[in-house]
């Protein structure tokens, strides 16, 4: 039986096949708003409904967690005509989609935001261009977070979107606070891992109080830190277990401070050792992503059991039909 083309089922959620397409920022809001631009790519790239899930690039939480001048809001009540429209505009393509929400602790910008970002602990960010240091986080702080996230995720459902996607990857908040390079904190919210994914456990069980038990639910986990020190193996695997008892429906796993690529392979599917070992851990779906271009590629890493479902990112941001050929291709 070919997996590419057969359903899974995500939270309450059935998805006709396991081609994603993954969140990859587009720069096409203005002041956090949905543009007829962002709705224009949205279409395009759900045209003709081959595609079983669309995970939108990720939108800011908060005004301080903003990562960038032109990312979408999900911030404020107001932002919720947009956004409905976005997700008419795929459903109406035959395609469920999901929400990615965000905070950008330090990768936040001083100049967009207009204030210091906020992180786990004042340290530079790996990836600064500069010698700032961010604020470190008071529970006052963490509490607005847990509050704000609850809040986006009240926004997604009400927008329509299918899902939402808990983002703790690519070097921002929630992967600043998994990361031991990023998180040097003394208190219940640092050391040992249990401290440091207490936050994530506490934003999904928010989460999950606000839109009910059935809701699909995802978290994006940089699992491969790629850097000296940093997160492991054995981390991610005892991270997933526990986000999947707090109630998470989906893991996707992907890159961590070092980014969406991983230097030194080239193979399709390059996170693949991390999310086979995630997947015989947990009973909840897992997804990868990370250089896959060829539809058998994506079939071979489903029979191999290294993962449930396929996230195709670049292939898909150069050609607009690529899973339309794909899948009838494979077929």
């Amino acid at each position: 039986m070919k997996l590419l083309t057969s359903p899974v089922q995500v939270g309450n959620l059935i998805l006709k096949n396991r081609l994603v397409m993954p969140p990859m920022a587009t720069s096409k809001a203005e002041n956090g708003k949905v543009t007829p631009d962002l709705i224009r790519y949205y279409q395009e790239k759900s045209d003709g409904g081959a595609l079983g899930l669309i995970i939108m690039e990720h939108s800011f939480i908060s005004a301080e967690g903003q990562a960038s001048a032109n990312q979408t809001s999900i911030s404020s009540d107001e932002d919720l005509a947009g956004l409905r429209e976005l997700t008419a505009a795929i459903h109406a393509n035959g395609s469920p989609v999901f929400a990615q929400l965000n905070h950008a602790g330090s990768a936040a910008k001083e100049e967009v935001t207009g204030r210091v970002p906020l992180a786990p602990s004042a340290l530079k960010h790996p990836k600064a261009k500069d010698n700032r240091l961010p604020k470190a986080m008071t529970a006052q702080d963490l509490e607005k977070v847990i509050a704000n996230f609850k809040e986006a995720a009240r926004r997604a459902q009400a927008a329509g979107f299918d899902g939402v996607e808990i983002h703790s990857a690519h070097g921002y908040l929630l992967n600043q606070f998994y990361s031991p390079l990023t998180n040097h904190r003394t208190d219940e919210y640092g050391g040992v891992l249990e401290n440091r994914i207490r936050l994530h456990c506490q934003i999904i069980e928010a989460i999950r109080s606000q839109v009910g038990a059935e809701y699909p639910l995802a978290l994006r986990l940089g699992a491969c830190e790629g850097l000296e020190n940093g997160s492991t193996m054995e981390d991610a695997v005892s991270a997933c277990i526990q986000f999947e008892k707090a109630g998470v429906d989906l893991i996707d796993i992907t890159g961590g401070l070092g980014g969406y690529v991983r230097p030194g392979h080239s193979e399709q599917g390059y996170f693949q050792d991390f999310s086979t070992a995630v997947k015989q851990a947990v009973s909840i779906p897992v997804l990868l992503t990370g250089g896959i271009t060829e539809a058998a590629a994506a079939e071979a890493l489903l029979q191999s059991g290294k993962a449930d479902l396929i996230g195709v990112g670049r292939a898909l941001l150069k050609d607009s039909d690529w899973a339309k050929n794909a899948l009838c291709a494979f077929q």
